[in-house]
């Protein structure tokens, strides 16, 4: 059995067809099927239901293949410390995070890629239960995401910052002129937000709910892209959190207004996620150490009193 077997596995387990596993392992179709059927020879047991496409794994398949993800992601452990052993930590780094904590991944990434120069980051947006499923199945060593998400379970949590919402409104809207307004002011301007099934709506809904108002946007996007384009028009508003100004800023004829909250309430927290047994991963020993000196929240919270003082 060789370790370049178990890849073709799991390769062909992520991308439930041949030829794209085969094109992602940089091999011809013909030889990752046959290395799988060596697989399947040297362990005597049938891996994968065989017919004329990718029909999936047979139970034999799904415990192996559970074993191919952790041996593999030792053989990388590895290499890895070996590597910083010789004073030059190299290989990727693999991270996700969720759309809305994109914006200041950068933060994070930029710090680390200045001291590991050799090493390569692979950044992903994913949904906080991808998150979930790819650490467990060590396809990403680490994640950016909300640490109180319901789908967080059975991971280690590195708060960052924590999330303060704003008001991003034209300049000539009837709010443009306050300084401070509430949710349920807000809640009657026209607005662009995002979709219920993303956490950050979840969460504006119930702050919105807490000063006993019900939200209805005119418009839904699940990217921030579409989001500021929207606002761009001069014509929404939005509730935006102060992370995005990092990425966004102000686009021109807007302005930020500051969403009353109540002190005695915590803000959510976003922050790095890994599992028990990567936190003794030399890389992701390394982001850890890199990020607890970043200085995030320092950073967004100075950004944040920059655009309410201009």
């Amino acid at each position: 059995m060789l370790l370049r077997q178990l890849e073709y596995l799991v390769a062909l387990a992520r991308e439930r067809h041949f030829a794209r596993a085969a094109a992602a392992c940089f091999v011809s179709q013909p030889s990752l099927s046959a290395g799988i059927r060596k697989l399947e020879s040297d362990l005597d047991v049938p891996l994968v239901q065989h017919g004329a496409r990718f029909e999936g794994l047979t139970p034999e398949g799904e415990r192996v293949l559970h074993r191919a993800r952790r041996i593999l992601h030792e053989r990388d452990a590895l290499h890895h410390e070996l590597a910083e052993m010789r004073g030059q930590l190299t290989g990727t780094l693999r991270l996700g995070a969720i759309p809305t904590a994109m914006t200041v991944a950068s933060l994070i990434t930029t710090p680390f890629c200045e001291r590991h120069q050799q090493v390569t980051v692979e950044l992903e947006s994913l949904s906080s239960r991808d998150i979930m499923r790819r650490l467990a199945e060590f396809e990403i060593d680490a994640a950016l995401t909300y640490l109180d998400d319901e789908d967080l379970r059975g991971v280690r949590k590195f708060p960052l910052y924590e999330e303060r919402y704003l008001l991003l409104t034209p300049v000539d809207g009837p709010c443009a002129a306050q300084t401070e307004i509430g949710w349920a002011e807000a809640a009657k301007l026209p607005l662009v937000l995002l979709p219920r099934r993303m956490r950050n709506r979840r969460i504006l809904d119930d702050l919105f709910a807490a000063d006993g108002t019900t939200a209805f946007p005119a418009v839904e996007t699940d990217t921030l892209d579409a989001l500021y384009a929207h606002l761009a028009s001069g014509r929404w508003s939005s509730v935006i959190s102060h992370a995005w100004l990092h990425m966004f800023g102000i686009p021109r004829g807007m302005r930020v207004v500051r969403l009353a909250r109540d002190e005695a309430e915590p803000s959510p927290a976003v922050g790095l996620v890994v599992t028990p047994h990567a936190r003794e991963s030399v890389m992701v020993r390394s982001l850890l150490n890199v990020a607890s000196g970043a200085g995030v929240r320092d950073a967004l919270d100075a950004l944040l009193e920059a655009h309410l003082e201009s």
